[in-house]
């Protein structure tokens, strides 16, 4: 039996490495000899930038640590690995890498253009009589990967999501009625609103949640809009508004563009986005002469371990394991998916998918849950996401402040008794 080696790719999540967790624990209790680590996904392992994660994790305690510790531990990235044809040097390196470590199972763990790195390996495996065995593991907060039910890293992202809006609310709620506050805020989601749509679960019998929502699936008009702000500032002294920072008007310009802002492009032709909620409210100060303000969660949004669902880091968990083990048992060009064949209360089975069916395709939100001329969330959604902000997992404390696993702390160091799980 042959070594296990795995990668991280993409944006990070609060749970991503509680799927590296999983995948370590299912290789190593079934007798897998050596564990290894790309650094900085498969543009690192083109490097040879390898790690034996076995050095790290000699005692499985550690991994509860892993669990609890946000961003990608062994270093992400967006690389876009070309198709095989007219690229054989770069499959003949990544091939005699893996020889070179005796690697049967190669785990990725990521989205969409992180299943497509899965699916160009696996096909090349099949074509030139490799027995190495690809297996993707679902990762992204955006929840956009087709035919699984929901993606880990959703659940603690939309459980940051309401709770820091409630808070919001509540912060803006505390001036008075001199005149109007507005604050906008900005959640990512660049083609798909799904976390944008969890800025709804923030309402309940002590919130009135946002007043608007605003999704990337509707077109966004500036003119109605600005309408319905206007009416709200004829009754409500605290408005707050969620939009999505990829939202564009009925012709297809982004509204974040308006601010003249460029972005940073990667690899994979996905343009930072960054400014909407800077350009509404700049523009209602204008047309309403009201307080305004921009709220921007940005990476917040997926690096808040403090947050984590518990549902989210066991279900993250699970899709590591079975990634591993389903590799174990010869599965390849798969990934992992999540079926909820009951909401209340809540069950979870799991799947393996070709990942044919996900590679470098996007599942938007329905149309059917965008409600009041597309400025709101329907109580479907709700139904359909409450279970994934449910728990939480608290983290270890160190010095009044979270405790990380990271690469520059040995294994000696994360089971010191000085500097331990519990705060002093």
């Amino acid at each position: 039996m042959g070594n296990v080696i795995i990668g991280q790719s993409g944006g990070p999540t609060a749970v991503i490495n509680a799927s590296l967790a999983g995948a370590i624990k299912a290789a190593k209790v079934n007798g897998i000899e050596k564990v290894y680590g790309m650094r900085h996904g498969i543009e690192g392992f083109l490097k040879d930038e390898v790690i034996l994660l076995d050095d790290y994790f000699q005692d499985m305690n550690d991994l509860s640590l892993l669990k609890r510790t946000p961003g990608a531990f062994l270093g992400s990235c967006r690389f876009k690995l070309p198709k095989a044809k007219g690229n054989e040097a770069v499959y003949a390196r990544l091939f005699e890498l893996l020889e070179k470590y005796d690697i049967e199972y190669f785990l990725y763990n990521g989205g969409n253009d992180s299943m497509d790195t899965t699916l160009q390996l696996s096909q090349y495996a099949a074509a030139h009589g490799s027995n190495v065995k690809f297996m993707g593991i679902p990762k992204t907060i955006d929840n956009d990967l087709p035919v699984t039910d929901h993606t880990p890293g959703y659940g603690s992202a939309s459980k940051y999501i309401a709770t820091t809006m409630k808070e919001i609310i509540r912060d803006n709620e505390s001036f008075g009625d001199t005149y109007p506050y507005i604050a906008i805020v900005e959640i990512m989601g660049r083609n798909a609103g799904w976390l944008t749509a969890a800025s709804a679960l923030s309402k309940a019998a002590d919130c009135t949640g946002p007043d608007l929502i605003y999704l990337p699936e509707s077109a966004f008009s500036v003119a109605d809009f600005t309408t319905r702000v206007k009416d709200l500032c004829q009754y409500k002294s605290s408005i707050v508004i969620a939009i999505s920072e990829g939202i564009r008007t009925a012709d297809g310009t982004l509204v974040c563009e308006q601010s003249g802002s460029r972005g940073f492009t990667d690899s994979f032709g996905h343009k930072t986005l960054s400014g909407a909620g800077k350009v509404l409210a700049d523009h209602l100060a204008l047309e309403t002469g009201c307080k305004t303000r921009a709220i921007e969660f940005s990476i917040l949004q997926r690096c808040a371990s403090h947050l984590a669902s518990r549902t989210d880091v066991n279900e993250a968990y699970d899709c590591g394991y079975k990634a591993c083990m389903a590799a174990l048992h010869g599965e390849t060009g798969k990934m992992i998916t999540i079926g909820v064949p009951e909401r209340e209360p809540y069950v979870v089975n799991y799947d393996i998918t070709d990942v044919k069916k996900i590679a470098n395709k996007e599942k938007m939100f329905p149309q059917e849950w965008i409600t009041n001329q597309g400025t709101y969330i329907s109580e479907d959604y709700l139904r359909y996401a409450r279970p994934f902000v449910i728990g939480d997992v608290s983290p270890y404390f160190s010095g009044g402040v979270p405790k990380h696993a990271t690469l520059s702390a040995n294994t000696n160091f994360l089971r010191n008794d000085k500097l331990g799980y519990k705060d002093e």
